[in-house]
């Protein structure tokens, strides 16, 4: 990879990129506000992005498996 093909984009950029793919299949969750410090204390607000190759019923389903997932394996609540 040459230094020139490296560019800095913001969050918001490389989420419409990925939403702009028809090659991608699956969502994108952030935070809203900018996290400066490594672990985030308190209550957050999240976004949640998908594009036209899920459905919003999809969407739910797939949020629901991966929260299934985490309270099995990592014991999560």
């Amino acid at each position: 990879m040459e230094p020139i093909d490296l560019s800095l984009c913001t969050t918001g950029e490389l989420i419409d990129e990925l939403m702009r793919r028809k090659t991608f299949l699956g969502v994108v969750i952030h935070s809203q506000k900018e996290l400066k410090q490594p672990h985030c204390g308190g209550e957050q607000t999240f976004r949640v992005h998908f594009n036209d190759n899920l459905t919003g019923g999809e969407v739910s389903q797939l949020l629901s498996q991966v929260a299934e997932h985490m309270l099995l394996n990592y014991g999560l609540e």
